[in-house]
């Protein structure tokens, strides 16, 4: 049965008319590695912390600013969001087809609520805390390119025409601002479309971002603005001591122009300037250490690196439940195809290595959790593969091969086909990462030893289910295993209105 909303009754929880108080137990476990009875043992403690949480109730009217708004994951979004908004349905050749928010976590996705005579019960995923209603997002953003979002979208060749052609008026007057542009961090055939882009010092083109953020939410009356990165891959950056390691360096590098900070750090310094979260959808590190410091020490909200939308996420869940089963992964090879500009910046190797990279490291962490299967160091031939092919558009391919050893020698393949619409993934994530990240901003607990609420580490762990490359706190574990991340997530709102995490025992029938 499912059911659209609900409200929890219980002396762990208190609403009032601003936010929504709870007291939460935290059960979980602690290791010492301590000498017993002349040797060494691992003894495991279990431990019961109490935390509040603090939720504030009013949502904000909310502003959204992409870099890279004429894009095709950026003129995505905003047609999907105004098509909603609007209540537009179109013809396709096999239906009339309505809109919808399908592919997002907070939009289309369920959370068990209980079980009434015997029937499971689901709830909407939004239903367990009030978010912003992503019909009324106010978008923005900055593009190289001087498309308007309607031409934006008609370039993309995502949306079925008469989608397009209902959604052209409500677009033709959205312009992206002037963006930062540095053709040495992006591949060389992406300067024909380099007609936008904001002049002057690296600190000028920062400061002129702030100013333009400032704009943007004076004209457009918002109370809040989050900022995401939806522009091209760039290339590594070099991490060096002395200009990118600290905040005061990185802050000094701005000043004497240096070279190596790329354009997605300057929007990334300029957002924490401004306490703005900002956050990083693509593979490239623009979060070097001084941005890091930065941002701790402001206390300001960043989040990435990477959407993880399709192949990556099928390879968060099958190598999961392939070391979840005791089956040993020893080679996994993923190639893909693609015909949209990323396709065509990513046919450069600089920024294919950055992508490479934050495809590899994904099982890492389920590979290290079973030392059954895996010698300490070992690890599966993990190759990964990206070509440019104009002909099939938005239209990904993605080709997989995880061959596996099973029982006494024996092995087990699995290929997989996957053909993704990449920018109809990658949309919802957008607009999830952005609710998600204006939500955390409005939760604050406190542990039982603690004296006063704080909120959650600025380095964003909440939002690393839709990530590839999930950016942690530092001395943090990063894990990548996709249902571990689904259920941080809930859990940590459930606890924010009193209810235990789903522990699947379902004792109460047993």
């Amino acid at each position: 049965m499912f059911i659209d909303s609900f409200k929890v009754e219980s002396p762990n929880v208190c609403y009032t008319d601003n936010e929504i108080h709870s007291v939460y137990r935290y059960e979980t476990t602690e290791l010492v590695h301590e000498a017993r009875n002349g040797t060494y043992q691992w003894i495991v403690k279990p431990k019961t912390v109490k935390y509040e949480f603090r939720t504030q109730t009013q949502v904000p009217k909310l502003g959204v600013m992409l870099v890279g708004w004429g894009g095709n994951n950026g003129s995505t979004l905003t047609g999907g969001v105004i098509a909603n908004r609007e209540g537009i349905s179109w013809a396709t050749k096999d239906k009339v087809q309505r809109a919808n928010y399908f592919g997002s976590l907070t939009q289309a996705s369920s959370i068990r609520v209980g079980s009434f005579n015997g029937e499971e019960i689901y709830a909407p995923f939004k239903s367990l805390l009030p978010m912003v209603n992503p019909d009324e997002i106010v978008f923005g953003g900055w593009d190289i390119s001087d498309f308007n979002l309607a031409d934006a979208m008609t370039r993309a060749r995502v949306f079925d025409i008469d989608l397009q052609k209902q959604l052209r008026p409500y677009m033709e007057s959205m312009v992206p601002l002037p963006g930062i542009f540095n053709p040495d961090f992006i591949a060389a055939n992406q300067g024909a479309r380099a007609n936008n882009v904001i002049k002057g010092t690296k600190k000028e083109q920062v400061e002129q971002v702030i100013k333009d953020i400032r704009e943007f939410k004076e004209k457009n009356q918002v109370d809040r603005v989050v900022v995401l990165w939806t522009a091209n891959t760039e290339r590594y950056s070099s991490v060096t001591v002395g200009i990118n390691d600290t905040m005061e360096n990185l802050l000094a590098s701005l000043e004497k122009d240096e070279a190596e900070i790329s354009p997605s750090t300057m929007y990334a310094i300029a957002c924490v300037m401004e306490n703005i979260p900002f956050i990083n959808g693509s593979p490239q590190n623009t979060f070097v250490p001084g941005l890091i410091d930065m941002a701790i020490r402001k206390n300001s909200l960043i989040g990435g690196d990477d959407f993880k939308s399709g192949q990556t996420k099928m390879k968060s869940v099958l190598v999961d439940f392939l070391v979840g089963a005791g089956i040993k992964p020893t080679s996994i090879v993923s190639y893909n195809h693609l015909g949209n500009n990323d396709g065509m910046n990513l046919s450069a190797p600089q920024t294919f290595r950055s992508k490479e990279i934050s495809k590899s490291n994904v099982v890492d962490d389920m590979v290290s959790s079973n030392g059954i299967l895996y010698e300490p160091g070992e690890h599966p031939d993990h190759v990964v593969v990206i070509k440019y092919v104009p002909y099939v558009g938005d239209s990904k391919r993605a080709m997989d091969e995880y061959v596996s050893e099973i029982f006494m020698g024996g092995k087990n393949t699995i290929v997989l086909h996957n053909t993704c619409e990449d920018s109809l993934l990658a949309a919802p994530i957008i607009l999830d990462l952005v609710l998600l990240a204006e939500l955390s901003t409005r939760i604050q607990f406190k542990a039982e030893t603690e004296g006063k609420f704080h909120s959650f580490h600025p380095v964003a762990t909440i939002l690393s289910y839709l990530s590839k490359a999930p950016l942690v706190p530092p001395g943090t574990p990063v894990v990548n295993a996709l249902a571990k991340q689904r259920a941080m997530l809930e859990n940590i709102m459930r606890a924010c209105v009193g209810l235990a995490p789903e522990n699947n025992m379902i004792l109460e029938y047993k």
